[in-house]
C-alpha cells in the first residue's frame, strides 16, 4: 500500500494532483475537478486537526465496522456516499484549491506523529497507519475518478 508519509508516495500523489486541470471531467460521480480538489482537502484538514467535526450517531454505531472494511486492501468503490460536511456545492477556483490540496498533502507527511489523538468524525479513534491508509485511498479514489 502506498503511503503519504513516505517521501516517494507523497511525491507521486502530488505529481498526480498536478496532472489535473479544471477541464478534466469525472469518469463517475457529479463533482467537477475544482469541487474534487476542494473536497479532498477536508479529510486532510480533519486529520491535521484543522477541521473539527462532531461524531454522529451513525458513526458511533457503524464507524468501527466501516473502518475495518475501508482500510482493507481494496480500492474505494465508485459512487460511495459523501458525508454532508464534505460536499462542495459551489464552484471554487481550481488552481487555488489545487495548490491548497498539495500544501495539505505535504503538511500531512510532515506532521505524521501528531494525528493519533484526533478522533475521526465517522470512524472514531484511529491509528497512525489507519489514518494514512484512508487518506491515501481517498486521494487515490478521486484522482482515479478524474483519470489521473
Amino acid at each position: 500500500m502506498e503511503s503519504l508519509y513516505h517521501p516517494d508516495g507523497n511525491r507521486r500523489i502530488v505529481e498526480r494532483i498536478m496532472m489535473l486541470d479544471s477541464a478534466h471531467s469525472p469518469l463517475w460521480g457529479k463533482m467537477s475537478a475544482a469541487q474534487m480538489v476542494a473536497h479532498s482537502q477536508l479529510p486532510l484538514q480533519v486529520a491535521l486537526g484543522e477541521l473539527k467535526l462532531k461524531r454522529g450517531l451513525i458513526g458511533l454505531l457503524f464507524g468501527a465496522m466501516a473502518k475495518r472494511q475501508m482500510s482493507g486492501p481494496a480500492a474505494f468503490k465508485q459512487n460511495l456516499p459523501t458525508a454532508p460536511q464534505f460536499v462542495i456545492r459551489d464552484q471554487p477556483e481550481f488552481i487555488k484549491e489545487r495548490n491548497k490540496l498539495i500544501a495539505l498533502v505535504r503538511a500531512y507527511a510532515e506532521r505524521k506523529f501528531t494525528i493519533t489523538g484526533i478522533v475521526h468524525p465517522f470512524f472514531g479513534k484511529m491509528t497512525e497507519q489507519e489514518w494514512d491508509i484512508l487518506q491515501w485511498k481517498h486521494l487515490d479514489h478521486h484522482l482515479r475518478q478524474f483519470g489521473v
